[in-house]
């Protein structure tokens, strides 16, 4: 479908903003991993401090990247798949929120008054800027579900009312529902919390209700990181691999399967949290494990699909098929497979990790290590990361009608990041085992030899491998910079237009189960009110036993804003 003016470069842009975030996101991660080593031992670097360069790496990668790719690949989904015209106002008003919302809170990270981690629950406080442009950033990126998509497809239902949504459809409007419904409790702590303590309108806060409203939206928002990618690997990685979708029915189930379990599970952040009582840290442990049925039947169903696309390619035997699947193919857009399969195999290592993060007992040995650090950067960092950069350069090349260019180099970036984070991950496992802590500059504490106190040399090889690792995944990143800035300036060769390798599926006869959103919406809504109404409520009334004055980000130091003046006591 071809797509000019304003909404291209509004879609452009849309891509190419966040990249050039990223670009300072990978470096300031580069820092960080030399610094946790020992390799660099500085409490800052080219003018940033550790923890605020901690701050921005988190928020780029973690939120701005991600948000923008997300609304991005979402506009064109529906574009493409509904073939109905998008509102061009109402694009606009969202880019001009998101890209104002991701300036202000910018100037706030880089100029030292909002150096409180991508986890910026309370009590820390950053300046009202920041949690003024993180609130733009959100309501632009909802303003296309609901006055775009959701319009579009209830006109689509009315021309088409025998035919079943197309799959990606269905999973885009779970991922924004998702999207939509965590957002809430986060904008109730920002706005009734975060902004008055910045604004210096309360003088105390309860720092157990907001980690617990934080945490409502910090877990489910992996899945918001995840959807998109599931959607390219139902949709597109079984065209690419040659063949079909083993089964359409069980990849519209596991999608709807998320959007039930993914949100009731913010406890199991918060296991060694006092005030919160252990049956509902127990009730969240099981509905975390249950987020794992959804990723068996996409790993079986991915898996049986890949089977298929080999097979047809001529493979044969139990495993050997394996062999038939285009792992470095330049032909047409089978480049895009390198970066699913790449992503697949990370993903790997963050799904047993993260069984272990879901455990009550192991969580306690894990928690707050470098482990935990090495999970993340192989889900995030993983399958979400090499699934959005491989969409983007697609993206991009279909926008400016020009083929990718420097494919070699794009077909050895998935690789080399892959590569890289398997070595990082496991390095970082073995460290947060032997209790290398997170978010800290362990460099110049307990990596320093002259530091006799603290020094543990038995970190040390562990913490060299993790970043060497770093190093690796970093060259795979600037090989993919290579074909992408070569494609977003090579010279048009056609029109621009967006258009997605969509599989068939070979299994695809409707069930009713699957067909209506409304149903899973309701039971979605139902199962949060079960688990999460006591807890917040635990939250509200314990908390106030611990209120304490918030801790203001100035020139990346944590002030406190006022001495308690009394404490409250439980009734």
């Amino acid at each position: 479908m071809q797509v000019k003016g304003a909404l291209r470069f509004i879609l452009l842009s849309q891509l190419i903003i966040p990249f050039i975030l990223l670009i300072l996101g990978v470096l300031l991660g580069l820092y960080q991993v030399l610094a946790r080593a020992g390799i660099i031992r500085s409490a800052d670097f080219l003018g940033i401090n550790y923890y605020q360069g901690l701050t921005l790496h988190g928020v780029i990668n973690a939120i701005v990247f991600t948000t923008f790719f997300a609304v991005a690949f979402g506009n064109a989904i529906m574009l493409h798949q509904l073939k109905r015209p998008l509102k061009v106002g109402v694009q606009w008003a969202s880019w001009l929120l998101m890209v104002g919302g991701t300036l202000m809170a910018a100037w706030a990270m880089l100029t030292g008054r909002a150096t409180v981690l991508y986890t910026f629950y309370l009590p820390m406080v950053a300046h009202w800027t920041f949690y003024v442009g993180a609130t733009l950033l959100l309501i632009g990126s909802l303003l296309p579900y609901f006055l775009d998509w959701i319009p579009n497809t209830l006109a689509w239902r009315r021309e088409n009312p025998n035919a079943k949504l197309p799959l990606a459809v269905l999973g885009n409007l779970i991922n924004f529902t998702l999207w939509f419904l965590i957002i809430i409790p986060l904008a109730v702590t920002v706005l009734f919390q975060m902004l008055p303590l910045s604004l210096g309108l309360a003088s105390e806060v309860n720092p157990l209700l907001s980690r617990t409203l934080f945490w409502f939206f910090g877990h489910a928002l992996v899945y918001f990181w995840l959807l998109p990618s599931y959607i390219m690997l139902y949709t597109m990685l079984p065209k690419l691999a040659g063949g079909k979708l083993y089964s359409d029915p069980a990849a519209r189930f596991a999608l709807l399967l998320f959007l039930l379990f993914s949100i009731p599970v913010g406890l199991h952040h918060q296991y060694t949290e006092g005030g919160l009582s252990s049956g509902w840290k127990l009730w969240h442990a099981f509905l975390t494990f249950m987020v794992a049925l959804p990723s068996f039947i996409t790993a079986f169903t991915v898996a049986a699909s890949l089977e298929h696309g080999a097979r047809q390619n001529g493979g044969q035997g139990l495993f050997s098929w394996w062999g038939k699947l285009p792992y470095w193919s330049r032909e047409g857009d089978k480049w895009l497979f390198a970066y699913f399969i790449s992503g697949l195999i990370l993903f790997l290592f963050g799904g047993i990790t993260g069984i272990v993060n879901a455990s009550y007992n192991l969580n306690l040995i894990v928690h707050n290590t470098a482990w935990i650090v090495g999970h993340f950067h192989t889900t995030v960092g993983g399958l979400v990361t090499l699934s959005f950069l491989g969409m983007t350069l697609y993206l991009i090349a279909c926008l400016r009608g020009v083929d990718v260019k420097a494919k070699p180099f794009a077909l050895a970036a998935p690789y080399l990041w892959m590569l890289g984070f398997v070595i990082f991950e496991v390095a970082l496992s073995i460290t947060g085992l032997q209790g290398a802590p997170r978010r800290s500059n362990i460099g110049i504490s307990y990596l320093d030899p002259s530091n006799e106190l603290l020094y543990r040399g038995d970190w040390l090889f562990w913490s060299h491998v993790g970043a060497l690792g770093g190093v690796i995944a970093v060259v795979g990143f600037l090989a993919y910079v290579v074909s992408l800035v070569g494609t977003l300036f090579a010279k048009p060769v056609r029109a621009p237009a967006i258009d997605f390798p969509i599989a068939d599926a070979v299994h695809e006869t409707p069930t009713p189960l699957v067909v209506n959103l409304r149903p899973w919406v309701t039971a979605t809504l139902a199962l949060i009110a079960i688990s999460y109404t006591y807890p917040v409520y635990e939250s509200m009334t314990r908390g106030i036993i611990t209120k304490v004055p918030g801790y203001q980000s100035i020139e990346n130091n944590l002030v406190p804003q006022q001495t308690l003046q009394e404490q409250t006591k439980l009734p």
